[in-house]
């Protein structure tokens, strides 16, 4: 009489880990995955814009002034005989580059002032706090105009001025959060095992609100596009003859009538930039949140 043969245990799998939870309910957001792959090809076209563009950006020809598209300017060409598809493609690179080193800078200045004002309590945080409040009285983009107009036209400044405008957000939202991790009580154990502070705080809290600040770091490039775009169209951002997106619309608001091309690729490029962010980050909210699985 044969033994019957038990079943071996089936091996511990990798499949239902958080990551890859995450993963799969972020590639069934279908426009998030539409938003993610936008944003890749907008920053591979910025990258490549030397080698991709079929124009010199800035040269200009007065024979080709405000040519409508055709097989040689996909994307006509401006007030100068500029190349609208070169412009473009060199525009994202100070449109792209603008949102993500000010959201950085953001993200690297506020986070840790809101996890100081949240962990210490007390007078820091009633500093931090009033200082933010005041900062978010303002409307964000009011607030970047005032800024660039104090320190000067440049793209550099620009980029500072959207830089401080949206620091109020990370150190409210890491100081909520923060707060929120103080009252735990595996909060309150790491404390009691004597770890200090500053490695609670790196090592217990900070790692727990990553996934929001990167949710919030998503949005937040989107809107430093449209401030960037509006400082250049003012005037506050990247100079002449250099391209922004911006910069461009600024130029071609006196030819609507007679060249729309001018106007319509770099605000669609704006567009679809701002579109593909904004679907990104919410796609990343609904995989991030433990709350949406099963959903």
């Amino acid at each position: 009489m044969s033994a019957t043969a038990i079943p071996a245990a089936p091996a511990p799998s990798r499949a239902d880990s958080p990551g890859r939870r995450a993963l799969r309910r972020f590639f069934r957001h279908k426009l998030a995955v539409f938003g993610l792959v936008v944003v890749v090809l907008m920053v591979l076209a910025a990258v490549l814009a030397p080698w991709i563009a079929p124009f010199d950006p800035v040269a200009t020809s007065w024979s080709r002034i405000r040519r409508a598209p055709s097989a040689l300017h996909w994307f006509g060409t401006d007030e100068n005989g500029r190349d609208v598809l070169s412009r473009v493609l060199w525009g994202a690179r100070a449109s792209l580059a603008a949102g993500a080193i000010s959201v950085t800078a953001a993200a690297a200045a506020g986070v840790p002032l809101g996890l100081l004002a949240g962990l210490a309590g007390g007078w820091v945080d009633t500093i931090v706090s009033r200082i933010t409040d005041a900062m978010l009285s303002v409307p964000f983009l009011i607030l970047a105009i005032a800024l660039a107009a104090f320190l000067g036209p440049a793209l550099e400044n620009a980029m500072l001025a959207i830089a401080i405008s949206a620091t109020p957000i990370f150190i409210r939202l890491s100081r909520g959060m923060a707060m929120e991790a103080r009252a735990t009580e595996w909060f309150e154990a790491a404390r009691s095992l004597g770890n200090p502070p500053w490695r609670s705080a790196l090592v217990h809290v900070l790692p727990n609100i990553v996934p929001p600040l990167l949710v919030q770091a998503t949005l937040a490039i989107a809107e430093a596009i449209i401030a960037e775009a509006s400082l250049s169209f003012l005037g506050l951002g990247q100079q002449p003859p250099n391209p922004s997106w911006g910069s461009m619309l600024n130029g071609a608001q006196r030819f609507l009538s007679q060249a729309p091309w001018m106007a319509i690729y770099p605000g669609a490029a704006i567009f679809l930039a701002v579109l593909s962010f904004n679907l990104l980050g919410d796609g990343l909210r609904d995989a991030l949140d433990p709350r949406s699985r099963g959903r």
